[in-house]
């Protein structure tokens, strides 16, 4: 009885050292971000150059438990890939992965119009 009661306590001891770890790591990390980005700021460089300096070059930033907001997707409008905003080539009201996609989707709705008349 002695021994589940141990095993009990060291469980619960071992839960209570593990989110104190986290809590310190969490205000020790959020403390210095904002050291950083108020450094970057003064040296003229905006908030977009405070958030790449403390990011790093993106996987390092997430690596070291730093979380970048996720960009936003947009769904190909020719073959239903979700791509990267930022990497995605828009035509029209329609967004694609490639240029390739976006070239196929228009001639494509051309030939409709076309086909329509």
């Amino acid at each position: 009885m002695r021994q589940i009661f141990l095993l009990f306590l060291l469980i619960v001891l071992g839960q209570w050292f593990v989110k104190a770890l986290r809590r310190a790591q969490m205000r020790s990390g959020s403390q210095g971000q904002q050291a950083q980005q108020g450094q970057n700021t003064q040296g003229g460089r905006g908030a977009q150059g405070a958030w790449r300096a403390s990011n790093g070059a993106g996987a390092a930033g997430r690596s070291n438990g730093q979380g970048a907001l996720p960009e936003p997707m947009v769904c190909c409008a020719e073959c239903g890939v979700h791509a990267p905003r930022s990497e995605s080539v828009t035509a029209g009201a329609q967004s694609f992965c490639c240029a390739e996609h976006a070239r196929a989707y228009v001639a494509r709705s051309a030939d409709k119009d076309r086909a329509a008349r």
